[in-house]
């Protein structure tokens, strides 16, 4: 495994994704993540002792479950590119499709609310797409919202940032709330494959839905009349999600679907006061 092109046969030969291993040894080799050209243009360029090392470490951390985000310390959302530390979860192409909702419902100064932001990569696409709307992220993690805030400051996109367990520690009513709360069953069988993101992220109740409750039981308090709730939520919760809106006294019900077709995310209107 001396030069790129035998390392990258090295990888296949452990069956891991080609993608994944050409990203890797472009982190290895302190290259951009995007500069896959420049290894098949150098594809001789011998490895240094130190390079292969931490290469087949690396491979070794994949096959483990490691997220390849968390070993190269960087994720790319909806145009951005997120620096991510184990402290958050890695950010999913899924999420997407909240961002885009979020976008086609607010309003030109929209006022918007990021629940549990992790890497900030909601609320920063969404500033960075709507340079006029005001911006809250909150997170109970203090690690997590150090992640979040060095994203903002390196992407310059002005997010007020605020530790709070949900809505415990925010004053303030939004036109759009935002939100991909913890959704997995306890005991679920994904989440050993899962085990190197937190925990208390992905988690929530014997059903998965406790976090979703919680934040459908509180929000109306803080949106405008007409605002809108969106959920992200899993692959199997849109009907179950979809009845806690519409008991909670949300209008307009209804569920987008992820890049697979399935229905990943769901949210609804506060109902207008009368």
């Amino acid at each position: 495994m001396n030069n790129i092109s035998l390392a990258l046969a090295h990888a296949r030969r452990l069956d891991v994704d080609g993608l994944e291993a050409q990203t890797l040894l472009l982190h290895v080799m302190q290259r951009s993540l995007h500069d896959r050209a420049w290894l098949l243009s150098n594809n001789t360029l011998e490895l240094t002792s130190e390079q292969q090392t931490h290469y087949q470490q690396a491979l070794r951390q994949l096959l483990d479950n490691t997220p390849l985000a968390y070993l190269t310390g960087w994720q790319a959302f909806h145009g951005l590119d997120l620096k991510v530390t184990p402290d958050v979860l890695v950010p999913r192409a899924d999420t997407e499709t909240l961002v885009d909702w979020a976008l086609s419902v607010g309003a030109e100064q929209a006022r918007v609310l990021d629940l549990g932001t992790g890497s900030g990569a909601i609320a920063l696409a969404l500033k960075h797409k709507c340079p006029s709307w005001t911006v809250q992220a909150v997170d109970q993690s203090a690690k997590a919202l150090a992640v979040a805030q060095a994203n903002a400051q390196r992407l310059q996109l002005e997010v007020v940032f605020t530790q709070s367990n949900w809505f415990d520690q925010v004053q303030d009513t939004f036109d759009v709330i935002v939100a991909n709360p913890p959704y997995i069953a306890q005991g679920d069988p994904h989440l050993p494959g899962l085990v190197h993101e937190p925990q208390s992220a992905l988690v929530s109740g014997p059903q998965g839905l406790d976090d979703l409750q919680t934040i459908i039981v509180q929000a109306p308090s803080y949106l405008k009349p007409q605002g809108w709730l969106l959920l992200e939520h899993g692959y199997d919760q849109a009907l179950a999600v979809c009845e806690l809106l519409q008991q909670n006294g949300f209008t307009e019900v209804q569920s987008r679907n992820d890049l697979a077709g399935i229905a990943r995310c769901s949210g609804g209107r506060r109902a207008e006061v009368k």
